[in-house]
């Protein structure tokens, strides 16, 4: 999708998002959580990654309408939490029969739709979790974010999967003198609490503080404020460079599923909506647990996988509104050769303001320049964003969000230079494709993971808020370790316990994102301080 003409467009859609920000009605988050969740829609814009697309995306094997006799699991969702517990299953289970089926085209959603990016800013989440939790699972969440970083690009490279996998620094511009404060003093805390090793540099608890005089323009290449016509000019507070990473995900989850099918022999029913799963009538040993319904015949299994994320309540109403289904959105725009930084930027990005953030990949093209995928911005929006939440239509732009996400590059890194005096002859960051994706948010902000109570044989890994990139992979072994021991987690002291589904948890109210300081929201998380967590 390449949008022609795109300076005039952009500038009178930010306009009319200026306009709106005045005219929206009060919706509360609780409203957005009550909206029954719906299954994935048939026909969501097209996204970014998925070009071109796997040859396993619509793969729909026989016996997805005739099984021979039952699964031993059953998973349903092929993103990176649904095609990661599939490689843990094999691990574990070599001779294990599994099916993952999915209602459209094989990783084409959250994991195909998102912004390439394997980010924990763990600091930012910190103090909240360790008020609310304590000192040793608040490190236990930093450390399992860390891990998961580093073994999913260790995966990508051993199993030699093309997936444009890098680590690298990032860093948080930061454009509020409070926030960049409160930041500072987490990273301290964290500094404080962790090993002398994790404090070595690219290590989980290193980070390298910018103060506003330290050449943050210089280094990174970006203005001294914010210019994004959208909203009111914002200076530089400074920033925090530290380990993150980069990946084509969709590419990275297609090459493991490539492997699990040809290896493995993994079943993949793509295009084939399950609406329901029930106890299955009979009760021998032998038998399912489990009848999977879908639109092309009853898929029998001991074992039922959700790994569904923000879709998840529609199979499950007990997590009705304690999943809520996020729309997320994100730009890729074409740097001109006359942009003020290099043609291939060596780090990836966030920007962070009082209210919220965007995330930034440069993703490097064969001709030498560069794309910038870069997403977010529902802090912009009126109340916090409302109405993103409880939506799961990934056919539709919001268009208050493009508004303001068109002027974010241009914004943050400042206006191309002109080869022309002529001012017309200006170059452009040049929009080369928008798009939609869903996520799931929680109460809390931290993921379900585990056994359902109540329902033998049913597990889920669901809930990322967004921040799946550098959740899914361990989550996914967790799990795994949990089914391999009938729900006993004992042997999983690494896996933080606050991620284990339970029935207090499955109750809670949801309020909005804990990750933004917004009207909805309230003053932030508790213990003082704001955090923001990534998309990624």
């Amino acid at each position: 999708m390449k949008i022609e003409d795109s300076h005039h467009q952009h500038s009178g859609a930010q306009q009319q998002y200026i306009s709106s920000r005045s005219q929206h009605s009060k919706v509360t988050m609780e409203d957005r959580a009550r909206i029954p969740v719906g299954p994935p829609i048939a026909n969501p814009l097209h996204s970014y990654w998925q070009h071109p697309k796997s040859p396993l995306a619509a793969t729909i094997e026989p016996e997805c309408s005739n099984p021979t006799k039952p699964y031993d699991y059953a998973i349903i969702g092929s993103g990176i939490s649904g095609t990661m517990v599939a490689y843990n299953i094999f691990k574990t289970f070599p001779s294990a029969r599994v099916v993952m089926i999915d209602a459209r085209e094989i990783c084409s959603g959250a994991t195909g739709r998102n912004g390439g990016h394997t980010k924990s800013a763990s600091y930012r989440t910190y103090l909240q979790h360790k008020v609310e939790l304590g000192r040793e699972e608040a490190l236990k969440i930093a450390r399992l974010e860390y891990a998961n970083i580093i073994e999913t690009h260790t995966l990508a490279k051993e199993l030699e999967i093309d997936c444009e996998n890098q680590i690298c620094n990032t860093v948080d511009i930061i454009y509020d003198p409070e926030t960049f404060e409160q930041g500072k003093h987490a990273i301290e805390e964290l500094e404080a609490d962790a090993t002398e090793e994790e404090r070595q540099p690219g290590k989980m608890a290193s980070y390298r503080i910018y103060h506003a005089s330290d050449g943050i323009q210089q280094k990174f290449w970006v203005d001294d404020s914010n210019t994004n016509p959208a909203v009111k000019q914002e200076k530089v507070a400074g920033a925090f460079e530290y380990l993150a990473g980069k990946i084509h995900a969709y590419r990275f989850t297609t090459g493991v599923l490539k492997i699990l099918v040809q290896e493995h022999g993994l079943q993949l029913c793509a295009n084939t909506p399950v609406h329901a799963f029930l106890p299955a009538h009979s009760s021998t040993p032998d038998s399912p647990l489990w009848d999977i319904f879908t639109q092309r015949g009853t898929l029998p299994a001991r074992n039922v996988v959700l790994a569904t994320n923000g879709y998840t309540p529609y199979l499950l109403a007990t997590l009705q509104g304690a999943i809520v289904p996020l729309r997320g959105q994100i730009v890729a725009k074409k740097s001109p050769p006359t942009a003020r930084h290099p043609s291939v930027l060596p780090r990836t990005y966030s920007f962070i303001y009082a209210s919220g953030y965007e995330y930034m990949i440069p993703r490097q093209l064969p001709d030498g320049g560069q794309h910038i995928v870069i997403g977010g911005g529902l802090g912009r929006l009126p109340n916090a964003g409302a109405g993103e939440y409880g939506t799961v239509d990934d056919s539709a732009l919001s268009p208050d969000v493009s508004a303001y996400l068109h002027g974010t590059v241009t914004g943050y890194f400042g206006q191309p230079t002109s080869s022309s005096p002529a001012a017309q002859d200006v170059p452009e960051y040049e929009l080369v494709h928008e798009w939609t994706g869903i996520m799931g948010a929680t109460a809390d902000g931290r993921p379900f993971v585990g056994g359902v109570p109540g329902m033998e044989g049913v597990w889920v890994s669901a809930g990322f808020n967004g921040h799946g990139m550098v959740l899914c992979v361990k989550a996914a072994e967790a799990l795994v370790g949990m089914i391999k021991n009938d729900g006993a987690v004992e042997d999983l002291e690494w896996f933080p316990k606050s991620f284990l589904i339970n029935e207090e948890r499955m109750k809670a109210k949801f309020g909005g994102r804990t990750d933004m300081k917004v009207p909805e929201t309230g003053e932030g998380p508790v213990g003082g301080g704001k955090s923001w967590e990534v998309e990624s």
